[in-house]
């Protein structure tokens, strides 16, 4: 058995973190590896059984509410098809309750891990779960976006509207409601 790996592609919206799960995906099928892919049940922007990127891209992913369901979901994989399962992808991991003990759990179980997730909200605050599967890293990609309002590298997400007071639909949104911006664009 090789050594697993746990690949965390974090940054702001519209940084391709979502690109960079699809390749390695892809990369990962062509070498004949079993790969599933989850993503968050309220994640509706694009497709309900994909998870999809801002470029088009797609792959065939399970929606989950709540992380304990990889685990249920593995553990019937692989006794129904006697076939184990090698790497485990999942986008907006912020979105999922429990994604990190039960991602944490399945690295230290041998599987690879791929993550796609912003690591902050449009207020600057860290979603506890993904700092917690940090530690846990092998490789760790903080994916710039284009700053909208000049061509600099942007690592922060500006919300277009009234967070504070928009409905989990809203917040989750997308080209329209948020923004990446550059450092000096997101605190002007």
């Amino acid at each position: 058995m090789m050594n697993p790996f746990f690949n965390i592609y974090i940054g702001p919206m519209f940084g391709a973190k979502t690109t960079r799960l699809l390749a390695d995906v892809d990369r990962l099928k062509y070498k004949g590896r079993k790969v599933v892919a989850f993503k968050p049940d309220i994640d509706k922007r694009y497709a309900e059984d994909k998870i999809s990127s801002h470029n088009n891209g797609t792959i065939e992913a399970y929606c989950i509410n709540d992380a304990e369901e990889i685990l249920s979901f593995i553990s019937q994989h692989e006794e129904i098809e006697n076939e184990r399962i090698n790497t485990i992808a999942i986008d907006e991991a912020f979105m999922i309750n429990n994604i990190d003990k039960v991602l944490i759990k399945c690295f230290r179980l041998g599987y690879n891990i791929i993550v796609a997730s912003i690591q902050m909200d449009a207020n600057e605050k860290p979603f506890e779960n993904i700092k917690n599967m940090l530690p846990f890293a092998t490789k760790i990609e903080v994916c710039p976006a284009v700053c909208t309002k000049c061509d600099q590298d942007a690592y922060y997400t500006k919300a277009l509207f009234d967070i504070e007071n928009a409905t989990q639909e809203e917040k989750i949104g997308a080209k329209d409601m948020y923004e990446p911006r550059c450092y000096t664009h997101y605190y002007k």
